[in-house]
């Protein structure tokens, strides 16, 4: 079934979900008042995960909006994003790597979102002019991969993807293209059920090397359905990686985030990143984790690992790069830039003195 025909039967009508969750009076309220800043879809799929006794469920969290998304303290555009547009929906702030937003659409649209400023809001920022795009990157030899992002890359129909494949596995100096997407966590059945989707792939796979890079944040995420199609992203060539959000309230113990790991690994994918959840106007005062609790959870997790589990680092994104959050010293957190925007930060290590409280670092030297 295609990606339109199946987005069809998501539950985007708030009467819908009120019966459907046997939400009272007072949770209605709440979310009709955030659906009209923050929109609100979610397939059967993932909403069937979700276990109506338990009020903690994370599945229903990271679906489900709740009264915190009130609390607009933070910033849209934590990374600099809109610095970083050197054509309308195409971003270049790593040499080696430019990132196009294909749509503002996703197939569920989490609460934890980073770019709650457009996903399913505003498609200002999206890709238009996809004919500039292949001459820029032909012009930036430094340029060897392609992510495909959004909203939701594989939310995109099928003639858009391979219209995408179409212009980029032809680029010499490209080793391969990525895919961001949450499809394999929300809605498996849009790859294992739309053969032409995998055909699509499995043809421009053998050109060009096509990575995965999905998002899957919880144990009870990694369903047979889900497993499902990660298998048949495999069988044809597809390096399939996660990137997990650190998230409170979801898989801040280590316990359940060792066990996502294991599961993850045990199924061939390989961890990729677990992000450091970033300050966003309506995310950051429900999903944040201070750094030190973050280290500690995330250490106890890696010792739960072999080696394959322990590949991924700590991480968060900010205006400057990526940095990796490398450990403790007495009072200080230590830092290491895994990707810098600039060149003076290539690699740079630096300590900073944190409370038991700090979630992110605006001031880095």
């Amino acid at each position: 079934m295609s990606c339109p025909a199946i987005l069809e039967k998501n539950i985007n009508k708030l009467n819908d979900l009120f019966v459907l969750l046997d939400l009272n009076p007072s949770e209605q309220k709440n979310i009709m008042g955030i659906a009209e800043k923050f929109p609100i879809s979610i397939p059967p799929y993932y909403l069937s995960l979700i276990n109506k006794e338990d009020k903690n469920d994370p599945i229903k969290k990271m679906a489900i909006p709740s009264e915190f998304e009130k609390n607009l303290e933070g910033t849209f555009d934590t990374s600099g994003e809109g610095d970083n547009t050197v054509i309308t929906g195409m971003q270049h702030k790593y040499d080696e790597t430019v990132m196009i937003l294909s749509t503002n659409k996703c197939a569920m649209y989490c609460r934890h979102c980073f770019r709650k400023r457009l996903v399913g809001v505003s498609d200002e920022e999206i890709a238009k002019h996809f004919d500039q795009m292949v001459e820029y990157i032909k012009e930036h030899k430094e340029i060897s991969n392609v992510l495909i992002s959004g909203g939701d890359s594989f939310v995109n129909s099928n003639k858009k993807i391979e219209y995408l494949l179409e212009l980029f596995t032809p680029i010499e100096h490209l080793d391969f293209i990525r895919f961001g997407t949450r499809i394999p966590v929300v809605m498996p059945q849009r790859i294992s059920e739309d053969c032409e989707f995998l055909d699509i792939l499995k043809k421009y796979s053998k050109k060009k090397q096509i990575y995965v890079v999905t998002q899957f944040n919880h144990p009870n995420e990694v369903t047979d359905e889900a497993k499902k199609a990660i298998k048949m992203l495999q069988e044809i060539g597809i390096v399939v990686k996660n990137q997990t959000v650190l998230l409170k309230g979801i898989n801040d113990d280590p316990n359940i985030l060792g066990n996502l790991l294991k599961k993850l690994t045990s199924i061939g994918i390989v961890p990729y990143y677990i992000f450091q959840c970033r300050p966003v106007s309506g995310v950051k005062s429900q999903f944040q984790v201070p750094f030190e609790r973050g280290y500690n959870i995330i250490e106890g997790a890696k010792a739960m690992q072999n080696g394959q589990g322990k590949c991924f680092k700590y991480c968060f994104s900010c205006e400057m790069g990526k940095i990796e959050v490398v450990g403790k010293l007495e009072d200080k957190m230590i830092f290491k830039f895994h990707e810098a925007k600039y060149k003076k930060d290539y690699g740079r290590i630096f300590a900073k003195k944190i409370d038991k409280d700090t979630c992110w670092l605006d001031d880095i030297d």
